[in-house]
């Protein structure tokens, strides 16, 4: 009979693309998974993964396996997912994962709707970390949604559903004692002041930069930050001018010796809820989707 834990091995290699992620995923050692896949191989007959440079690519008859292993584990995921919702059951679990250049004021006022006294129980659990990393959990629903600032990249075959739950400009925030050195108008203002900005995976960094330039500005960075939060942290410790979306400015300028130096629409930064298509009609997705739309992103 066919061995389908040596399947499951196999289906978590192809979807995480690699064995080292599927060992985090599954927890295991590279030479047992590897061990297992050469044994499933063996036993169908087939070579299921080609190596082309220091990758794992599926062969042709991988790919036909994993067309019947998918709706497999897909379809345990929602037998699993059902039995949860069951009345009289523990909570519906709702996992997001969060991408690190998400602020997390953002986040918290994304899902804070799922935790409404009216809402739907639900155990919320969420997880932090790259965007590639979290979209492969997505892919073998070990997620059910993943909130970030950009669609799913084109070079990963996942199939899922992206919906954009906002856009907003960005503001220039510093301590009171910073701001004081930053004078005359915005954004002339900026110049040569020290610059936190967000670091090379976020999708605002790009335009940022390039409406400082069009603006003749002499930017200094002095800090790159993948995580939203630590450099808010520093931000509010003086150590330069940081940047964050216009629509958290009342929550930050709340948390401390803070001033707004200026703001633009020029720079907008855009938030996306992405999911598969199994789990669009989850309700903590309908949550966030709905009060996106009439709370955070209300025109």
């Amino acid at each position: 009979m066919l061995n389908y834990r040596q399947l499951h091995y196999f289906w978590m290699v192809a979807r995480t693309g690699s064995i080292t992620r599927a060992c985090e995923q599954l927890n295991l050692t590279a030479p047992t998974i590897s061990g297992q896949l050469s044994l499933l191989e063996g036993s169908l007959g087939l070579r299921l993964f080609q190596k082309v440079g220091r990758h794992l690519e599926l062969t042709e008859d991988g790919r036909r396996v994993l067309t019947y292993a998918e709706p497999m584990f897909e379809a345990g995921a929602a037998l699993e997912a059902m039995i949860r919702a069951q009345p009289g059951q523990q909570p519906l679990m709702f996992r997001v994962g969060v991408a690190d250049v998400v602020p997390k004021s953002i986040v918290y006022r994304l899902l804070a709707p799922t935790m409404a006294p009216d809402a739907l129980p639900l155990r919320l659990t969420c997880r932090e970390d790259k965007l590639e990393r979290l979209l492969a959990d997505l892919a073998i629903q070990r997620l059910d949604l993943v909130i970030s600032d950009s669609p799913v990249p084109p070079q990963l075959d996942i199939k899922s559903r992206t919906l954009k739950l906002g856009e907003c400009g960005i503001g220039f925030f510093a301590t009171q004692r910073l701001a004081k050195a930053c004078t005359g108008p915005f954004p002339a203002c900026l110049e040569n002041a020290p610059l936190l900005i967000p670091g090379s995976q976020s999708v605002v960094r790009g335009r940022l930069l390039r409406w400082l330039e069009d603006c003749q500005v002499n930017y200094r960075v002095v800090g790159e930050f993948d995580d939203s939060a630590l450099m808010q942290a520093f931000g509010l410790a003086g150590s330069g001018v940081f940047v964050a979306p216009r629509v958290i400015a009342d929550d930050l300028l709340r948390q401390g010796d803070l001033h707004l130096l200026g703001e633009t629409d020029a720079v907008a930064e855009a938030f996306y809820a992405i999911s598969v298509e199994r789990r669009v009609n989850h309700p903590g997705i309908l949550a966030v989707a709905e009060g996106a739309r009439l709370g955070l992103f209300q025109q």
